[in-house]
């Protein structure tokens, strides 16, 4: 072969590699978006049996794990905002599932705990991880290592969007 062939078989095979990785089935964000997806239908069905939608389960899920947490705290473990969590803690707390009230040593601060009745939901939220578990049809070793995977690309996307945030921010300046 040429070295003008082998080019253009190369630019052939980099154009065909181009249109398979900008085809939405090759998006590893669009099977990220799907699999969530996918979960939320499962929550939905295994929590309908508590009242609970799944932002609500998480929230218990975290009031259970770290008792009495500030609003801040709360949405810092949950990746929420407040314009999203208050709405949410409302809801919750007209269910008498969790108590709001601002924190003795800063006024400001609005501390979250679980009641009572919050605390009994502790028996049926302990399946639903194992429930949810085995509907992925994964070893639980797999679930494991999954897990572990996501993790650590949920903390690579944070730095790289906050590299991109910094500059941004730096070419503004």
């Amino acid at each position: 072969m040429t070295k003008s062939a082998l080019s253009a078989a190369e630019a052939s095979l980099a154009d065909a590699a181009v249109s398979r990785a900008m085809t939405l089935d090759s998006q590893l964000c669009f099977a990220v978006h799907a699999a969530s997806r996918a979960f939320d239908g499962v929550y939905r069905t295994i929590l309908r049996e508590t009242g609970l939608t799944y932002p609500q389960y998480l929230v218990v899920l975290v009031l259970l794990e770290h008792g009495e947490l500030s609003v801040k705290q709360l949405g810092e473990k949950l990746r929420l905002d407040s314009g999203t969590l208050s709405p949410l803690l409302k809801r919750l707390e007209a269910a008498g599932i969790v108590q709001r009230r601002r924190s003795e040593t800063d006024e400001r601060s609005v501390n979250v705990k679980l009641t009572d009745e919050g605390t009994r939901l502790r028996a049926i939220v302990c399946e639903i991880p194992l429930r949810t578990a085995a509907a992925t049809g994964l070893h639980l070793d797999d679930v494991v290592a999954l897990r572990k995977q996501l993790v650590r690309l949920t903390e690579s996307l944070d730095q790289a969007a906050k590299r991109y945030t910094d500059q941004g921010q730096n070419q503004e300046s």
